[in-house]
């Protein structure tokens, strides 16, 4: 058998595989691939990655004998149950020190079962969030490892070289890709990546709709406010894909493409486990929440057909002054933003104080910074902020976005206001503002629904004028008892 020579291998040449490797392979790496459709193997060898330096194999057992010890295999295949069977075809064809990595979209909890249960085998595991899609995978996506950390130094040549780029806050070139933490950490960053994707997908599409119902404008010139939009405080790549979309005429029918297009989003379902574990870690997530709602919404299209017919909303009243309606949406849009991005570290915060991980927030804008489908300009306040503070308790009370938020909250509450006069939904957006209103009130009505609670339940509550902690039972009818039920929080 011939000597190995393959510096990493991948299993899985769907689209984001096909183009990591190529990504490698133009770094100088000699890569060697494997699908369980062989056919795929030598369509790609022969086609994409002909001349160039793949070795393609037909087999698991001749896939891992051409790659150099200690092996680093990376799967791209689909979440769930597939990857669990690559892992016990693969696995018993390894040797001690070999690497596995999950380049797949892994619900966290899955990658730290699989790096505890690959150790008793003396093998290392590494969950890996990859985010950019696949102009990302192919010029350099975002990265985020975390599993075995024994196995960085090994993989850390060949993640950085393919990652995207950027400045660093100090001006020097940075990778955005680095080591997230233990277990299923990796995996779990890229989640709330995904989440918040969610979010600020949903609140570009609320204010699309608010220009198109309030101002009346056409997609192309939408588009022009888009791109320019993008020029300022809100430049990320999802405004700027937003711009081009807005801009795109139908070959069909000649209407701009976005006019043709159903409106029945769908989900992977990376928003959800978001929102689950944020209600695991009671954290108040309410914007990717509801932009994972409104998703459900959609799909529920021939009910919403029925129910316009039967429901009654306002006459809608064009805006008198576009040009300052604008600029009050572009406000609206740039504070939901900064509230998505405050709710998403703070369950990143929850999460790794419930599994005792340390987390790097700043590394995380950073590599959030370049690649990935939420990267934007405004990651690099982020990192200064928590550059600054890395106890940061929440992104909004750093003096920088506290300021901002100060100044974009007039024209926020005047789109809110319009849209909810207007009978247009906004959930995302208007549960940004009930979120920022809520965080900065002393005194919230919660002492009423503790007092309900203990009414009809016995359920206790806390007094001001006691320290915290002790807890007290009112009979308030003069029928209860003094029994109480048990205290806790969620």
């Amino acid at each position: 058998m011939p000597s190995p020579t393959a510096d990493i291998g991948l299993i899985g040449l769907a689209v984001m595989g096909e183009n990591l490797v190529l990504n490698m392979e133009s770094h100088g790496f000699t890569c060697a691939v494997y699908n369980r459709d062989t056919a795929k193997v030598d369509a790609f060898v022969n086609g994409r990655g002909a001349g160039k330096k793949f070795v393609g194999a037909g087999n698991l057992k001749d896939f891992v004998a051409s790659i150099k010890r200690p092996r680093k295999i990376m799967m791209m295949v689909k979440a769930g149950k597939p990857v669990d069977d690559v892992i016990d075809q693969v696995s018993p064809l390894l040797e001690k020190g070999d690497i596995l990595i999950d380049g797949g979209n892994t619900h966290f909890p899955d990658s730290a079962r699989r790096m505890h249960a690959l150790a008793a085998k003396g093998l290392r595991f590494v969950g890996s969030g990859v985010s950019g899609g696949e102009e990302g995978a192919l010029k350099g996506p975002s990265i985020m490892p975390g599993g075995d950390a024994s196995a960085w130094e090994e993989l850390k040549p060949i993640f950085q070289s393919i990652a995207a780029k950027v400045k660093d806050t100090d001006g020097k070139e940075a990778a955005c890709c680095d080591w997230v933490g233990p277990e299923g950490s990796g995996h779990f960053v890229k989640m709330v990546h995904n989440g918040i994707e969610y979010g600020d997908m949903q609140l570009i599409c609320e204010v699309y709709n608010l220009l198109k119902d309030l101002t009346g404008m056409a997609p192309a010139d939408m588009s022009q406010v888009f791109t320019k939009w993008n020029k300022g405080v809100l430049d990320s790549y999802l405004i700027e894909i937003t711009a081009d979309i807005l801009a795109f005429t139908d070959p069909e029918t000649k209407q701009p493409m976005v006019d043709v297009i159903l409106d029945t989003a769908g989900q992977k379902g990376t928003g959800k486990w978001t929102v689950d574990s944020a209600t695991d870690n009671g954290v108040p997530l309410t914007l990717v929440a509801e932009a994972v709602f409104s998703r459900c919404l959609s799909a529920q299209k021939a009910e919403r057909v029925e129910a316009a017919k039967v429901l009654a909303g306002p006459t809608v009243t064009k805006v008198t002054d576009k040009d300052q309606f604008i600029a009050d949406v572009e406000m609206a849009l740039y504070a939901a933003k900064i509230v998505s991005y405050a709710q998403g570290y703070a369950l990143m915060a929850a999460q790794a104080k419930a599994n005792g991980w340390t987390l790097n927030n700043g590394g995380i804008a950073l590599m959030w910074r370049g690649g990935c489908i939420i990267r934007s300009a405004f990651l690099g306040k982020i990192k200064e902020a928590f550059d600054k503070n890395p106890a940061l308790v929440n992104l909004m009370v750093d003096p920088y976005f506290a300021a901002e938020l100060g100044k974009a909250q007039a024209g926020w509450r005047r789109a809110v206001g319009a849209a909810a006069a207007n009978g247009i939904p906004l959930p995302a957006i208007s549960s940004a503002l009930a979120y920022y209103d809520g965080y900065r009130t002393a005194r919230l009505p919660a002492n009423l629904l503790q007092a309900q609670r203990d009414f009809f339940g016995a359920h206790t509550y806390e007094r001001l004028d006691k320290p915290r902690g002790q807890f007290f039972h009112t009979n308030w009818t003069g029928r209860g008892g003094n029994t109480t039920s048990n205290s806790y929080n969620v």
